[in-house]
C-alpha cells in the first residue's frame, strides 16, 4: 500500500514537473520525464497510460539527439510493454537493441536486459536457443548468477518439469522472484506448465482420484484441485469435480455439430442466388 501511494505521489509531481519543463522547452529533460512517467504507470499496472507516455517520449526524442544510454532505456521500456501484451517476438527485438547499446557502453543494465531477452525466448517456446545466446561472445561477458538463473529456467521449461521449475525459483529468488518483471511472466509460465502436465496426466482416465493426480505431479492436493477447477471453468477440458468422493470425472469431447456448418453453407448459396437474380434483373431493366 505504501509503495502504491508513493507511485501515485510520483504521478502527481511528475505531471506538475512536465508542465514546467514544457514552458522551458527542454526536449531532453522532457524525454526523461515521459520515460519516468511510463515506468510509474507500468508499476501501477496502467498499461494504456504507460504506453501513451512512452509514445510521448519517443516523439520528443525524434526531434533531438538522444544519448545512446537514454535510447537504450527507451527501447527497454518498449520491450517491457510489448512483453506485457504477450508480443514476445517484438519485445525480444527491442531488448536486443537495448542490450547492444548498454553492452557497448559497459553499462550494468545490460545484465538485466539480457535476462529479459532470455525470458522472451522461453516464453516463445524457444528455450533451446537460450544456451546459444549465453555462450555467444556478447553473452559470455555477463555470465553470472542472473544468467545462470535464466539458463536453469530454460532447462526446467524444456524438460517440462514443475518440480525443477519450482526449485529454480527457490534457488534464484533474488534474480527471479525479486525482479517484478521476470516474476510476473514466470508466474504465467508456471501456470501454463502446470496445465500442460495436468492434461497429460489425466488423459488416460475417465475417472480418477484427485489425490492420485496430486501424488503423480508431486504438488499439494489443494493446489491441484484449485487448478483443475479453473481449467474446467476455462473449458481447457470437459469434466467435473466430485468433491464428495474426491474424484475428477473426465468427459469425452462431444462431436462437433454439423448443423452450424451446413447452415452457413446454405446461407452462402442463397446469397449467391440472390446476387445472380439481382444481376439478371438489372439486365432486364436496362433492356426495357
Amino acid at each position: 500500500m505504501f509503495t502504491t501511494w508513493c507511485m501515485l505521489l510520483c504521478c502527481l509531481l511528475d505531471s506538475r514537473l512536465l508542465t514546467e519543463v514544457k514552458k522551458l522547452d527542454d526536449k531532453l529533460l522532457l524525454v526523461d520525464i515521459h520515460l519516468l512517467e511510463s515506468r510509474v504507470h507500468h508499476a501501477l499496472r496502467n498499461q494504456p497510460k504507460s504506453r501513451a507516455s512512452l509514445t510521448a517520449a519517443r516523439t520528443a526524442a525524434n526531434a533531438i539527439y538522444v544519448p545512446i544510454s537514454l535510447q537504450a532505456e527507451i527501447d527497454t521500456q518498449s520491450g517491457i510493454l510489448h512483453a506485457e501484451e504477450r508480443d514476445y517476438k517484438t519485445a525480444y527485438s527491442y531488448f536486443f537493441e537495448a542490450f547492444e547499446q548498454f553492452s557497448a557502453l559497459d553499462d550494468t543494465q545490460a545484465v538485466a536486459v539480457l535476462k529479459y531477452m532470455l525470458l522472451c525466448k522461453v516464453m516463445l517456446n524457444e528455450a533451446g536457443d537460450v544456451p546459444a545466446i549465453i555462450s555467444s561472445k556478447a553473452g559470455l561477458k555477463y555470465v553470472g548468477q542472473d544468467v545462470d538463473a535464466m539458463r536453469a529456467v530454460a532447462k526446467a521449461y524444456h524438460d517440462r518439469s514443475l518440480k525443477e521449475f519450482q526449485g529454480v525459483l527457490d534457488s534464484y529468488k533474488a534474480q527471479l522472484v525479486d525482479d517484478a518483471i521476470i516474476h510476473t511472466h514466470l508466474t504465467a509460465l508456471y501456470g501454463t506448465l502446470l496445465e500442460q502436465n495436468l492434461v497429460r496426466l489425466i488423459e488416460p482416465f475417465s475417472r480418477v482420484e484427485v489425490s492420485h493426480v496430486a501424488s503423480l505431479i508431486d504438488l499439494p492436493l489443494a493446489t491441484v484441485e484449485q487448478k483443475l477447477s479453473q481449467m474446467i471453468l476455462d473449458k481447457k477440458f470437459a469434466g467435473t469435480l466430485d468433491q464428495g468422493a474426491g474424484c475428477l470425472e473426465v468427459f469425452a469431447e462431444p462431436p462437433a455439430a454439423g448443423m452450424y456448418g451446413d447452415a452457413i453453407s446454405i446461407m452462402d448459396t442463397l446469397a449467391s442466388v440472390v446476387d445472380t437474380l439481382w444481376t439478371r434483373s438489372q439486365h432486364v431493366v436496362a433492356a426495357v
